[in-house]
Protein backbone atom coordinates (compact mmCIF):
# COMPACT_ATOMS: atom_id res chain seq x y z
CA UNK A 1 0.00 0.00 0.00
CA UNK A 2 0.90 3.76 -0.35
CA UNK A 3 1.04 6.53 1.60
CA UNK A 4 1.47 10.01 1.54
CA UNK A 5 3.35 11.96 3.70
CA UNK A 6 1.81 14.53 6.01
CA UNK A 7 2.83 17.89 7.59
CA UNK A 8 4.65 17.34 11.11
CA UNK A 9 1.56 17.69 13.26
CA UNK A 10 1.38 20.71 15.49
CA UNK A 11 1.92 20.29 19.82
CA UNK A 12 -0.56 21.17 21.89
CA UNK A 13 1.46 22.97 24.29
CA UNK A 14 -1.01 22.56 26.93
CA UNK A 15 -0.84 19.01 27.39
CA UNK A 16 2.89 19.30 28.06
CA UNK A 17 4.38 18.07 31.35
CA UNK A 18 7.90 18.70 31.93
CA UNK A 19 10.93 18.22 34.52
CA UNK A 20 11.59 14.83 36.97
CA UNK A 21 9.56 16.14 40.07
CA UNK A 22 6.01 17.00 37.71
CA UNK A 23 6.46 13.90 35.27
CA UNK A 24 6.67 11.49 38.90
CA UNK A 25 3.94 12.82 40.61
CA UNK A 26 2.25 12.81 37.46
CA UNK A 27 2.52 9.40 37.15
CA UNK A 28 2.34 8.56 40.52
CA UNK A 29 -1.63 10.67 40.95
CA UNK A 30 -3.15 8.62 37.99
CA UNK A 31 -3.47 11.33 35.43
CA UNK A 32 -3.49 9.45 31.96
CA UNK A 33 -0.42 10.70 29.85
CA UNK A 34 -0.09 9.53 26.13
CA UNK A 35 3.69 8.63 26.51
CA UNK A 36 6.90 10.65 27.85
CA UNK A 37 10.13 11.24 26.19
CA UNK A 38 13.93 10.42 28.15
CA UNK A 39 16.84 11.93 27.46
CA UNK A 40 19.52 9.52 26.28
CA UNK A 41 21.38 11.28 28.43
CA UNK A 42 19.73 10.79 31.82
CA UNK A 43 21.07 8.08 33.87
CA UNK A 44 21.14 7.02 37.31
CA UNK A 45 18.37 6.43 39.94
CA UNK A 46 15.58 8.37 38.39
CA UNK A 47 15.99 6.67 34.96
CA UNK A 48 15.52 3.28 36.57
CA UNK A 49 12.54 4.75 38.54
CA UNK A 50 11.01 6.24 35.68
CA UNK A 51 11.37 2.59 33.64
CA UNK A 52 9.81 0.58 36.53
CA UNK A 53 6.56 3.09 37.06
CA UNK A 54 6.14 3.27 32.80
CA UNK A 55 6.12 -0.52 32.54
CA UNK A 56 3.84 -1.09 35.86
CA UNK A 57 1.32 1.79 34.60
CA UNK A 58 1.34 0.94 30.40
CA UNK A 59 2.63 4.33 29.67
CA UNK A 60 5.26 4.51 26.55
CA UNK A 61 8.54 5.92 27.04
CA UNK A 62 10.74 6.72 24.47
CA UNK A 63 14.45 6.94 24.81
CA UNK A 64 15.59 10.00 22.53
CA UNK A 65 18.32 12.78 22.29
CA UNK A 66 18.36 15.61 24.11
CA UNK A 67 17.97 17.63 21.74
CA UNK A 68 14.51 16.19 20.15
CA UNK A 69 13.02 17.11 23.43
CA UNK A 70 14.78 20.31 23.39
CA UNK A 71 12.69 20.63 19.51
CA UNK A 72 9.55 20.33 21.46
CA UNK A 73 10.25 22.63 24.12
CA UNK A 74 12.65 25.45 25.81
CA UNK A 75 11.68 25.27 28.99
CA UNK A 76 13.60 23.51 31.57
CA UNK A 77 12.43 20.09 30.85
CA UNK A 78 15.40 18.48 32.78
CA UNK A 79 15.69 15.59 30.33
CA UNK A 80 12.14 14.15 30.42
CA UNK A 81 9.41 15.10 28.57
CA UNK A 82 5.30 14.00 28.98
CA UNK A 83 2.62 14.37 26.79
CA UNK A 84 -1.01 14.28 28.40
CA UNK A 85 -3.54 12.46 27.29
CA UNK A 86 -6.54 13.71 25.30
CA UNK A 87 -9.04 10.74 26.84
CA UNK A 88 -8.21 7.73 29.48
CA UNK A 89 -7.06 4.42 27.70
CA UNK A 90 -8.21 1.19 28.84
CA UNK A 91 -7.73 -2.29 28.78
CA UNK A 92 -8.80 -5.01 26.32
CA UNK A 93 -9.42 -7.38 29.23
CA UNK A 94 -11.31 -4.80 31.03
CA UNK A 95 -13.71 -4.00 28.24
CA UNK A 96 -13.90 -7.51 26.31
CA UNK A 97 -16.25 -8.95 29.11
CA UNK A 98 -18.76 -6.12 29.09
CA UNK A 99 -19.70 -6.63 25.62
CA UNK A 100 -21.22 -10.44 26.65
CA UNK A 101 -22.57 -8.82 29.76
CA UNK A 102 -24.74 -6.56 26.80
CA UNK A 103 -25.28 -9.49 25.07
CA UNK A 104 -23.95 -8.42 21.84
CA UNK A 105 -21.85 -10.34 19.59
CA UNK A 106 -18.36 -8.81 20.04
CA UNK A 107 -16.92 -6.65 16.97
CA UNK A 108 -13.25 -5.00 17.85
CA UNK A 109 -10.55 -2.98 15.51
CA UNK A 110 -7.28 -3.73 15.74
CA UNK A 111 -4.99 -0.63 13.92
CA UNK A 112 -1.62 -1.62 13.61
CA UNK A 113 0.81 1.13 12.39
CA UNK A 114 -1.61 4.04 11.50
CA UNK A 115 0.49 6.80 12.11
CA UNK A 116 -1.48 9.80 10.67
CA UNK A 117 -3.61 11.55 13.69
CA UNK A 118 -6.22 12.33 11.20
CA UNK A 119 -6.71 8.26 9.96
CA UNK A 120 -6.85 7.63 13.45
CA UNK A 121 -9.67 10.25 13.95
CA UNK A 122 -11.49 9.33 10.69
CA UNK A 123 -11.45 5.50 12.02
CA UNK A 124 -12.73 5.95 15.18
CA UNK A 125 -15.65 8.08 13.63
CA UNK A 126 -16.58 5.45 11.73
CA UNK A 127 -15.74 2.78 14.38
CA UNK A 128 -18.22 4.58 16.65
CA UNK A 129 -21.04 4.96 14.32
CA UNK A 130 -20.50 1.53 13.13
CA UNK A 131 -21.13 0.06 16.38
CA UNK A 132 -17.38 -1.63 17.08
CA UNK A 133 -16.79 -2.29 20.71
CA UNK A 134 -13.61 -1.14 21.30
CA UNK A 135 -10.37 -0.04 19.05
CA UNK A 136 -6.82 -1.36 20.01
CA UNK A 137 -3.33 0.14 19.21
CA UNK A 138 0.16 -0.85 19.79
CA UNK A 139 2.57 1.72 22.22
CA UNK A 140 4.63 2.49 19.41
CA UNK A 141 3.79 2.89 16.10
CA UNK A 142 0.74 4.71 16.33
CA UNK A 143 -0.24 8.09 16.21
CA UNK A 144 -0.42 10.48 19.60
CA UNK A 145 -4.07 10.73 19.87
CA UNK A 146 -3.88 14.50 19.93
CA UNK A 147 -6.39 18.04 19.01
CA UNK A 148 -6.55 17.05 15.58
CA UNK A 149 -7.29 13.50 16.11
CA UNK A 150 -10.31 14.29 18.46
CA UNK A 151 -11.22 17.05 15.89
CA UNK A 152 -11.60 14.41 13.16
CA UNK A 153 -12.99 11.82 15.01
CA UNK A 154 -16.08 14.40 15.61
CA UNK A 155 -16.07 13.04 19.44
CA UNK A 156 -15.95 9.59 18.77
CA UNK A 157 -12.83 9.42 20.49
CA UNK A 158 -14.11 10.05 22.89
CA UNK A 159 -17.13 7.69 23.19
CA UNK A 160 -15.57 4.07 21.61
CA UNK A 161 -13.15 2.46 24.06
CA UNK A 162 -9.09 3.06 22.84
CA UNK A 163 -7.21 0.11 24.23
CA UNK A 164 -3.30 0.65 24.29
CA UNK A 165 -1.22 -2.50 24.30
CA UNK A 166 2.53 -3.38 24.51
CA UNK A 167 2.25 -6.10 22.01
CA UNK A 168 -0.39 -6.54 19.64
CA UNK A 169 0.66 -9.79 18.86
CA UNK A 170 -0.67 -10.51 22.67
CA UNK A 171 -3.81 -8.38 22.53
CA UNK A 172 -4.83 -10.84 19.68
CA UNK A 173 -3.78 -13.99 21.39
CA UNK A 174 -6.59 -13.02 23.71
CA UNK A 175 -9.32 -12.09 21.48
CA UNK A 176 -8.58 -15.76 19.72
CA UNK A 177 -8.76 -17.53 22.99
CA UNK A 178 -12.18 -15.61 23.52
CA UNK A 179 -13.28 -16.89 20.20
CA UNK A 180 -13.18 -14.13 18.04
CA UNK A 181 -11.84 -14.78 14.34
CA UNK A 182 -9.16 -12.32 13.84
CA UNK A 183 -9.69 -10.58 9.94
CA UNK A 184 -6.76 -8.70 8.47
CA UNK A 185 -6.89 -6.16 5.20
CA UNK A 186 -4.23 -7.89 3.28
CA UNK A 187 -3.45 -6.94 -0.83
CA UNK A 188 -2.70 -10.86 -1.02
CA UNK A 189 -5.79 -11.89 0.60
CA UNK A 190 -7.22 -15.46 -0.32
CA UNK A 191 -10.78 -14.37 0.38
CA UNK A 192 -12.97 -10.95 -0.73
CA UNK A 193 -14.55 -9.10 1.92
CA UNK A 194 -18.60 -10.16 0.91
CA UNK A 195 -17.31 -13.86 1.06
CA UNK A 196 -16.19 -13.42 5.34
CA UNK A 197 -18.61 -14.17 8.06
CA UNK A 198 -18.93 -11.32 9.75
CA UNK A 199 -21.79 -11.80 11.93
CA UNK A 200 -19.77 -13.85 14.17
CA UNK A 201 -17.43 -12.81 16.67
CA UNK A 202 -14.55 -10.92 14.75
CA UNK A 203 -11.91 -8.38 15.19
CA UNK A 204 -11.24 -7.15 11.84
CA UNK A 205 -6.99 -5.89 11.77
CA UNK A 206 -6.44 -3.03 9.74
CA UNK A 207 -2.53 -1.84 8.80
CA UNK A 208 -1.20 1.09 7.13
CA UNK A 209 -1.13 2.61 4.11
CA UNK A 210 2.38 1.87 3.30
CA UNK A 211 3.62 -1.03 4.90
CA UNK A 212 0.15 -2.74 5.45
CA UNK A 213 -0.21 -5.07 8.53
CA UNK A 214 2.92 -6.67 9.74
CA UNK A 215 4.02 -10.07 8.98
CA UNK A 216 3.75 -11.10 12.36
CA UNK A 217 0.58 -9.85 12.88
CA UNK A 218 -0.63 -11.54 9.77
CA UNK A 219 0.54 -14.56 11.01
CA UNK A 220 -1.71 -14.40 13.91
CA UNK A 221 -4.99 -13.86 11.81
CA UNK A 222 -7.54 -16.58 10.93
CA UNK A 223 -7.87 -15.22 7.43
CA UNK A 224 -6.72 -12.59 4.98
CA UNK A 225 -9.07 -10.72 2.91
CA UNK A 226 -8.97 -7.95 0.17
CA UNK A 227 -11.79 -5.71 -1.20
CA UNK A 228 -12.57 -6.04 -4.49
CA UNK A 229 -11.45 -2.93 -6.52
CA UNK A 230 -11.47 -2.43 -10.69
CA UNK A 231 -9.35 0.54 -11.25
CA UNK A 232 -5.27 0.69 -11.17
CA UNK A 233 -5.03 2.61 -8.07
CA UNK A 234 -3.80 -0.25 -5.55
CA UNK A 235 -5.22 0.48 -2.58
CA UNK A 236 -7.72 2.89 -0.71
CA UNK A 237 -6.89 5.47 2.25
CA UNK A 238 -7.20 3.23 5.34
CA UNK A 239 -10.25 5.25 6.64
CA UNK A 240 -11.70 4.67 3.61
CA UNK A 241 -11.17 1.25 3.51
CA UNK A 242 -12.16 0.77 7.27
CA UNK A 243 -15.25 2.53 6.57
CA UNK A 244 -15.79 -0.20 3.31
CA UNK A 245 -14.99 -3.29 5.97
CA UNK A 246 -17.68 -1.79 9.11
CA UNK A 247 -20.29 -0.93 6.77
CA UNK A 248 -20.01 -4.84 5.04
CA UNK A 249 -19.65 -5.62 8.67
CA UNK A 250 -22.97 -4.22 10.00
CA UNK A 251 -24.87 -5.27 6.57
CA UNK A 252 -24.18 -8.84 7.30
CA UNK A 253 -25.38 -8.28 11.15
CA UNK A 254 -28.28 -6.88 10.61
CA UNK A 255 -29.52 -9.57 8.19
CA UNK A 256 -29.40 -11.92 10.66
Amino acid sequence: MHYNKTKKPNIDKDKLIYGRHPIMDAIENGTSIDKIMLSQSLKGDYEKELRNICKERNIPLHVVPKDRISSVTQKNHQGVLGFLSFLEYQLIEDVFPLIYEKGEVPLIMVLDSITDVRNMGAIARSAEAMGVHALIIPFKKTAQINAEAMKTSAGALTKIPVCRTASLGNAIDYLLMNGLQVVAAELRGKDTLEELDLTIPTAIVMGSEDEGVRPHILRKATSWFKIPMTGTTDSFNVSVAAGIVLYETIRQRMKV
